[in-house]
């Protein structure tokens, strides 16, 4: 019987592990040795030395692949076919890549019907398809999702789905007043394990984790947040106040509908909603007829959230022509969770840090100086204010110091994204006036004015984070 003097692999408490590849080397040399009687020159430059070298790559190879192979079977290493695999086990498939969704404001006739598929085209070419149908109230407008008809984390900024692609008689105009939420490729590997792990719950009722592995489950939903108040009393949570004894879910994406009764088939009878999306549930189920029970379901639909970057370079000769565009990408991709790690999400911590790996990894050149990140939830002010052109007049201040660097925003999203200050005019701080980087006509309104200088960002409940290449800035040091 065949022997060998290379070491096994041995199974621990860790799984299997690999000998290192000097230990084959000399075992696998010894093996040469011993059938040639000895003598053997060890040396590398030797054809024995030569072959010796090459068996020993060969057979750490094969152990490398039979250890990763192992490690596959538990579910915190598992990816690929063999997570698709252990998620068929608990009867889920990986979910594909979702389009980008962005609320839109169609303006026409009174009493017009925007109908599921109707079509708009965005700045950048890219066709986006009403998802729920709307009347055109009185007052000439109403606001409806869209979803881009390509998957994948496509931004959309506000104000560039303004075009009508396919003409309804008596839909005159569209345009969105805060950026997309951006979409995603075909789930990552975090993503879905995260989510096998909530379909254990999903087979409960009642549960926060069941709720929100429900509406995760609903074809097209991007993100959710699911939590409760067992008090008798009003309880406010990151700014936002739940009803007593009632159920809090915010969905960002997915057809309402198909949410609302997510939510109604795993919540606690008798609880309470909060939200102010208002759907009306049917059950259908075994054991009634018509006419049947209907049930108002409540969500919320979060509002979109603008998280600023501003990331600093050490200057260098390797920095390319297009670095401004690689790292907005890069920043982008890690949003989103398209780079494998876990996406900005409902009523999340989003730390800067975050986003190191993605620009360190575009090459030597991206030598980070630092990361910075902000939004409209930590202000540096806040005032009232109208623009006209490039002017913005402020005429009162609520709190801060107005000054030249930050972005401005406003809660019901008409200021365009990535406005900033670029000048002072009569103001130098406080009421006056200041020149901005984009012409717009905005009416006096209560405004904000952020910088990103904080290390991390707090996105609330009822908000779901944003991100567009006007929002992040790159400078060099």
């Amino acid at each position: 019987m065949a022997t060998t003097n290379v070491p096994k692999a041995v199974f621990g408490p860790n799984g299997f592990q690999a000998p290192p590849e000097d230990q084959i080397f000399v075992g696998r040399f010894q093996d040469m040795q011993d059938a040639f009687g000895g003598g053997l020159n060890p040396s590398l430059e030797t054809p024995q030395g030569q072959l010796a070298t090459s068996d020993t790559a060969i057979i750490g190879n094969a152990y490398d692949t039979f250890v990763y192979y192992t490690n596959q079977v538990d579910p915190a290493f598992a990816q690929g076919r063999m997570q698709d695999a252990i998620g068929r086990i608990y009867n889920i498939e990986r979910q594909s890549s979702q389009p980008t969704v962005v609320s839109a404001v169609c303006a026409g006739l009174t009493g017009v019907i925007i109908p599921v598929g109707a079509l708009a085209v965005a700045q950048d070419g890219n066709v986006y398809q009403c998802t729920q149908e709307g009347e055109i109230p009185v007052g000439g407008s109403i606001t409806l999702p869209f979803a881009c008809t390509v998957t994948g984390s496509i931004p959309c900024p506000d104000g560039s789905l303004n075009k009508i692609y396919k003409s309804i008689n008596g839909w005159e105009s569209i345009v969105n007043l805060t950026d997309g939420v951006l979409g995603r490729d075909v789930e990552s590997r975090a993503e879905f394990e995260e989510r096998r792990q909530l379909s254990v719950a999903l087979n409960s009722r009642g549960s926060m984790p069941s709720i929100r592995g429900a509406v995760l489950d609903v074809d097209g939903v991007l993100d959710a947040y699911v939590t409760e108040n067992v008090n008798d009393t009003p309880l406010v949570i990151n700014g936002y106040t739940l009803a007593p004894k009632s159920l809090y879910v915010a969905a960002a994406g997915g057809d309402p509908d198909a949410v609302a009764l997510a939510i109604w088939t795993k919540k606690s009878p008798g609880c309470a909603y909060n939200g102010s999306t208002v759907i009306v549930v049917t059950d259908t189920s075994s054991g009634y007829s018509f006419p049947y029970p209907t049930y108002t379901v409540k969500y919320q639909i979060p509002d979109a959230l603008e998280v600023l970057f501003a990331v600093t370079l050490a200057n260098n000769p390797l920095i390319p022509d297009n670095a401004t565009a690689l790292i907005q990408n890069a920043i982008m991709a890690a949003f989103s969770g398209s780079d494998g790690g876990q996406r900005a999400s409902i009523g999340s911590l989003i730390y800067a840090s975050r986003f190191y790996a993605g620009i360190a990894a575009l090459g030597p050149w991206a030598q980070i100086v630092s990361i910075r990140i902000g939004s409209a939830n930590v202000p540096q002010a806040s005032f009232t204010a109208s623009i006209a052109g490039l002017v913005m007049t402020v005429t009162a201040m609520t709190s801060g110091v107005i000054a030249v660097g930050q972005t401005v925003s406003d809660v019901d999203s008409v200021i365009t994204s990535g406005t900033q200050i670029n000048a002072l005019g009569t103001g130098t701080g406080g009421v006056g006036t200041y020149m901005l980087n984009i012409t717009q006509t905005v009416s006096s309104r209560a405004i904000k004015a952020s910088r990103p200088i904080n290390d991390s960002v707090s996105v609330e409940i009822d908000q779901v984070p944003t991100v567009a290449a006007g929002n992040i800035q790159v400078s060099l040091l």
